[in-house]
């Protein structure tokens, strides 16, 4: 990979980050918190992340508008048809991953 000219490692890069959203999106069953616990990132950590790339590239980009982008419509609509409320044990484990995160820096 090394040896790859800019243009396509750039369209190499984005093909991947697209279908790490398609299959985010095949995957709606996937909660945010699972993601949070077990990677310590999220769709709304995706949707910062792009709002700092356009950012960088002098494109105005919100996070509403980031966030849409993401999950593919409205956050609001995305959490009303798809977000379940956090378990006990989903809340235990996360605040376990937060109190993991602090004891190590």
């Amino acid at each position: 990979m090394t040896d790859l000219d800019q243009t396509t490692r750039t369209e190499m890069e984005a093909a991947t980050f697209r279908r790490l959203l398609q299959h985010l999106d095949e995957h709606k069953d996937v909660q945010n918190i699972d993601l949070m616990i077990l990677a310590d990132f999220c769709r709304n950590c995706l949707a910062k992340w792009l709002m700092e790339a356009a950012t960088e590239q002098g494109v105005e980009l919100d996070y509403d508008g980031a966030r849409e982008y993401i999950y593919g419509m409205p956050f609001s609509e995305w959490k009303s048809l798809y977000q379940k409320p956090a378990s006990e044990v989903q809340l235990a484990a996360f605040e376990a991953r937060q109190a993991q995160k602090k004891s190590t820096t």
